[in-house]
C-alpha cells in the first residue's frame, strides 16, 4: 500500500489497523476484530509480522498481505513479543498455583513461529521483566532466574550455555547492535554495601576483574539503566523510594555514566528535584534529560557529561528524539498540559510548539516525520483518542472515541533502520486540513472583589529562556563546565548561609557578645600584605588538604572517580 507504517488501535471497539499518513482510513487488508477482549498486540521489529490475543487464540498475521500464519490456542494470554529476528513469539499469561498448594503450570511459552511448535516453557511469576532478552542477532537469549542470569545461545533453550551470578542480580540489560554483546547488571546494596551496575562482555563473567567496568552508589532502591545505540556507554538513573531531605515525595534520582571502556562519571544537574526523563540520541554521542522542580530544565550533554546545550526552563517532563536523531521534542505529559517544543538540534533552533492536551502517548513515527499522540484508558477515562502529527506543528488526523468507548493503545508499525532515508529539517508548517489544536487559555481565577479591575501579571516564576535565546549581557552563554558548575553551587550555598545568618540575626536584636563567637580559625592567619596572593595561598592549601583527603581514601579502598583521581 502507498500509505505508510499503519497504526494498530486497540480499545472497547476491539482492534483495528488505521493506514498512516497521508489516508488515515481504516485498513481494508486487516480484518477488524470485534472482540471486546484485545488485551496486547505485538509487531515484529521489521514490522513484517503482527501478533495479538483476543482472549480465545493467539493470531500471527503478515502485515502486507493480513493472511493469517499461525494460531495459537492460548486464551489466558496477557503479553506477547517476537525475538529480534522473528524466529520466536514469546506469550506469557498470569502465574496460578494450584488449590493444594502444588507448584503451577508453567506460564511462559516460546514458540517457534515458522513451525509453530513450542520450544520451551518457563515458569515466570512476575509480569515485570517477564520477556527473555535476545541479542539483536539472538546468537544469546537472556532470563533474570533467582537472582542469576542464565544465557541460551542459538534459540536452543534446553540448555543453559552461561551463567551470571553475583550475589543477587536484581536487573539485566542486553547491549544493542552486532556482536560482541555486552551485558549491564544492577545488584542492590544490602546491610550497608552500596549498590552497583557492572558491564561485561558476554561471555567473561569471572571475578570482578573480567568486568569492563564498575561503579558503586549508595542511593538506590532501583536503577534504569540505558545502552547508547552504539553500545558503548550506559546511563543508569539511581532512585530511592524516598527523599531523606523531604524535598520531593519522588524519592530522590542521581544520574551516572558508565562507558565500556571503564569510564564513569556522576552527570551534574544544575537544579535540583527529580530526573523525570533521560534519552539518548540515536548518534550515541549525546544524551538530553529533563529535571529539577517544575518549571523543570531540559540539558542536552556529551560524552564527558558536560553541558552542549541548556533549553532553559518549562513545563515538561518527557524528551523524545527523532529516529534519525536530528529533532528533539521536550512535552509536558501526564499532570502536565501537553505543551511540546520541537526543536531542531543540529542548529538548536525551535521548529514548532503544538499542544496535545491530556495525552498519555506518544511516539514518533519511524519516518522521522510524523509523530501519535494518544489519550488512553486507563490512564484518562474521558475523550480516548488519538491524533497525528507532522512535526512541523500541523495536526493531520484527529480520532476521537465514541464516549461510550474506551481506547486503551495505539502504535506505529516499526521498520528497520535505513528504510527511511533522513530528509532536511522543515520550519515551515506542512499544509493540513484541520485546524491546530489550540487549547483554549485556562482563565485565571479572580476574586469577585478584583473582577473589573485591571489585571496584573503575577507569575509565579519566571522561565528561563534557552541558553541561546537569553537576552545577551557581554556574559557568554556557553554552559558552564562541571568545576565552575561545582564552583556556582558552592558559591550559591555561601550566599544562602549568610543569609540565614543574617536573617538569624535579625531575629535576636542583641548581638551575641565576641567571647561565643568562636574564632573563624585558632591558627593565627599568615598574611602576605597582598589580599590576592593570600587568596591565592589558602586556596592552595584547601585543595592540598582534599588531596590529602583523597590519598587516604584511596589507600583505604575506596575506588576514585575519574575527576578525583
Amino acid at each position: 500500500s502507498s500509505s505508510l507504517s499503519p497504526l494498530p488501535v486497540r480499545g472497547s471497539e476491539g482492534l483495528y489497523m488505521v493506514n498512516g499518513p497521508p489516508s488515515f482510513t481504516e485498513s481494508t487488508a486487516f480484518r477488524r476484530d470485534s472482540g471486546k477482549n484485545c488485551k496486547a498486540v505485538a509487531f515484529s521489529r521489521d514490522g513484517s509480522l503482527f501478533a495479538w490475543c483476543n482472549g480465545e487464540k493467539v493470531n500471527i498475521v503478515n502485515v502486507t498481505s493480513a493472511e493469517l500464519l499461525r494460531s495459537f490456542d492460548l486464551p489466558k494470554a496477557v503479553c506477547l513479543e517476537f525475538s529480534p529476528k522473528n524466529n520466536v513469539l514469546a506469550t506469557w499469561q498470569a502465574y496460578t498455583t494450584a488449590k493444594d498448594g502444588a507448584a503451577g503450570v508453567p506460564n511462559l511459552q516460546l514458540h517457534e513461529v515458522k513451525t509453530g511448535k513450542c520450544l520451551k516453557s518457563f515458569i515466570q511469576k512476575k509480569m515485570q521483566n517477564w520477556c527473555p532478552c535476545w541479542a539483536d542477532d539472538e546468537s544469546i537469549c537472556a532470563r533474570n532466574v533467582n537472582n542469576e542470569v542464565h544465557f541460551f545461545e542459538n534459540n536452543n533453550f534446553n540448555t543453559i550455555a552461561n551463567k551470571l551470578h553475583l550475589q543477587k542480580v536484581n536487573d539485566f540489560v542486553l547491549s544493542p547492535g552486532a556482536q560482541p554483546t555486552k551485558v549491564a547488571v544492577y545488584v542492590p546494596g544490602s546491610k550497608g554495601a552500596p549498590s552497583f551496575v557492572r558491564l561485561y562482555q558476554y561471555p567473561n563473567f569471572g571475578g570482578p576483574q573480567s568486568a569492563l567496568a564498575n561503579k558503586s552508589f549508595f542511593k538506590a532502591d532501583k536503577v534504569t539503566m540505558l545502552w547508547n545505540k552504539k553500545a558503548t556507554a550506559v546511563l543508569v538513573i539511581a532512585s530511592t523510594e524516598v527523599d531523606k531531605t523531604g524535598a520531593s515525595y519522588y524519592g530522590e534520582q542521581t544520574l551516572h555514566y558508565i562507558a565500556t571502556n571503564g569510564e564513569s562519571a556522576v552527570v551534574q544537574l544544575p537544579k535540583n528535584g527529580p530526573i523525570y526523563d533521560v534519552v539518548w540520541n540515536p548518534n550515541s554521542v549525546e544524551f538530553c534529560a529533563v529535571y529539577g522542580f517544575m518549571p523543570a530544565k531540559a540539558t542536552v550533554f556529551n560524552l564527558k557529561c558536560d553541558p552542549v546545550f541548556d533549553f532553559g526552563t518549562g513545563p515538561r517532563n518527557a524528551a523524545y528524539y527523532s529516529p534519525h536523531g536530528h529533532i528533539l521534542v521536550l512535552a509536558g505529559f501526564g499532570n502536565l498540559r501537553g505543551q511540546m517544543e520541537v526543536w531542531d538540534i543540529k542548529n538548536y533552533k525551535l521548529i514548532s510548539k503544538p499542544v496535545a492536551s491530556d495525552s498519555t502517548y506518544f511516539a514518533w513515527c519511524p519516518d522521522g516525520e510524523h509523530i501519535v499522540t494518544a489519550t488512553c484508558a486507563p490512564r484518562l477515562r474521558v475523550s480516548n483518542g488519538y491524533k497525528i502529527w507532522h512535526y512541523t506543528g500541523s495536526l493531520l488526523h484527529s480520532h476521537e472515541v465514541p464516549s461510550t468507548e474506551e481506547m486503551w493503545q495505539v502504535s506505529w508499525q516499526p521498520c528497520l533502520d535505513g528504510v527511511f532515508p533522513a530528509k532536511a529539517v522543515k520550519y515551515q508548517a506542512v499544509p493540513s486540513e484541520l485546524p491546530g489544536a489550540e487549547p483554549k487559555p485556562a482563565q485565571a481565577y479572580r476574586p469577585p472583589a478584583l473582577r473589573n479591575k485591571p489585571v496584573t501579571s503575577s507569575k509565579l516564576h519566571e522561565d528561563e529562556p534557552p541558553q541561546n535565546m537569553k537576552p545577551q549581557s557581554g556574559s557568554s552563554d556557553k554552559p558552564l563546565s562541571k568545576t565552575a558548575l561545582k564552583n556556582q553551587r558552592k558559591h550559591e550555598a555561601k550566599k544562602a548561609a549568610k543569609q540565614e545568618a543574617k536573617a538569624e540575626g535579625n531575629q535576636e536584636s542583641t548581638p551575641s557578645p565576641a567571647s561565643q563567637r568562636a574564632p573563624r580559625s585558632a591558627v593565627p592567619a599568615v598574611t602576605s600584605g597582598d589580599p590576592e596572593v593570600d587568596k591565592k595561598i589558602k586556596n592552595l592549601k584547601k585543595k592540598l588538604k582534599a588531596i590529602e583527603q583523597l590519598k587516604e581514601q584511596a589507600a583505604a579502598g575506596k575506588q576514585l572517580e575519574k575527576n578525583q583521581v
